[in-house]
Order: structure tokens, then C-alpha cells, then sequence
């Protein structure tokens, strides 16, 4: 067991994290400085530092968490036998989920631009996963699952355009993420799926 870095009582990393992803999508990466994230917290720079080396940091691990959470739903889904229109809805279901789960760090990966070495990072991996999904709607036409009339980067482009708008008014208060996981997967599929 690692011994208990001393600080002020509840600022561990994750605090800093979340208080700076707070921040970064209040008043975007670049106008939050390392001072607004410790003063937020009631503690001083160099209290802050003493959890994280950099504002950089702070993004690559913001970044990750709702990339990982992409992408273990990913290598999930891809792991099972199921048809490939099953998967792909699977994945859509459990990235609403993840979105939820990581509302906070996903909004801040959706604003990224690639003005970073840790942003261009997180763009590749963003390009990553939807080549995933294209993957995936391109097998589930193959089976016969998904109209074939549908260009699959654009079907893949629009599946997590209506995912990823949940960011815009999704919060935990207001809906159980089931439901709408389950919803937005219906209103997806009912237009692919071949009848």
C-alpha cells in the first residue's frame, strides 16, 4: 500500500482533475491558468502541483478517462460473437452510458481541436473509434443487418452525432441513462436496420 500523499482533507488528484475539467469547460483549456484550478480548490499552486506536474497533465488525464471508457466499450463489443448490427448497437447503448457516466470529461473531449501535442493525440484516438464503428456498420451490411444504401462513414459520423449531443443537455438529474441509451439506440437502428 502506497503511503497517503499529505494535502488539504478531500484534494486528491481526482479533485484537482475534476475541478479543472470543471473549469477548462467553463472558460476553455487555454483561458484556465494553473492558478484558477488551485484557487477553485482553496489551495495554492504549489499545494496543486503537488498532484499534477502541469495544465497538460490535467488534459491528457481528462481526455483518457473518456477515451478509456470509448474504448473498453469498444474492445467489448468486439470480443463477442454477436451479429455485427447487435454489436454496433451494443456500442452505441454503452458510449450513451459512458457519456453519463463521464459527462463532464467527454464535453471536454468533444471541444478539443488539436492545438496540442495532447490534443492531436486525442484526435487520433478519437479517429480510432470511428473507424471502429465504420468497421462495424460495414460488417453488419455485409451480414445483411444495415441497408446497404448507406454510405457506413457517414451512417458511423451521424450514429455518434446523436450520442455525443447528449453533452449539450444530458444531466444526471433528468433521465436514467438506461432509457436514454435504450432510446437512442431505437431511433438509430429503426432507420438502418434493413425490413
Amino acid at each position: 500500500m502506497q503511503p497517503r500523499r499529505r494535502g488539504r482533507p478531500g484534494h486528491d488528484q481526482d479533485a484537482v482533475l475534476a475541478a479543472a475539467v470543471r473549469l477548462f469547460n467553463a472558460h476553455g483549456y487555454d483561458a484556465t491558468s494553473m492558478f484558477d484550478v488551485a484557487e477553485s480548490l482553496s489551495i495554492t499552486k504549489s499545494t496543486l502541483y503537488h498532484h499534477v506536474s502541469s495544465k497538460e497533465q490535467l488534459l491528457e488525464m481528462a481526455v483518457d478517462r473518456a477515451l478509456g471508457g470509448l474504448e473498453e466499450a469498444a474492445e467489448e463489443v468486439r470480443a463477442t460473437t454477436a451479429p455485427a448490427t447487435d454489436r454496433l448497437e451494443q456500442l452505441i447503448r454503452r458510449s450513451v452510458l459512458v457519456l453519463a457516466e463521464r459527462l463532464e470529461f467527454v464535453t471536454l473531449l468533444l471541444r478539443v481541436h488539436g492545438n496540442t501535442e495532447v490534443e492531436l493525440h486525442a484526435l487520433a484516438r478519437r479517429r480510432d473509434f470511428d473507424r471502429i464503428v465504420t468497421d462495424l456498420v460495414k460488417q453488419a451490411q455485409t451480414e445483411g443487418g444495415i441497408r446497404a444504401d448507406v454510405d457506413p462513414a457517414t451512417a458511423a459520423r451521424l450514429l455518434f452525432g446523436m450520442v455525443n449531443s447528449l453533452v449539450e443537455w444530458y444531466r444526471p438529474d433528468r433521465g436514467d441513462p438506461e432509457a436514454i441509451a435504450t432510446t437512442v439506440a431505437t431511433l438509430a437502428f429503426e432507420g438502418l436496420r434493413t425490413r
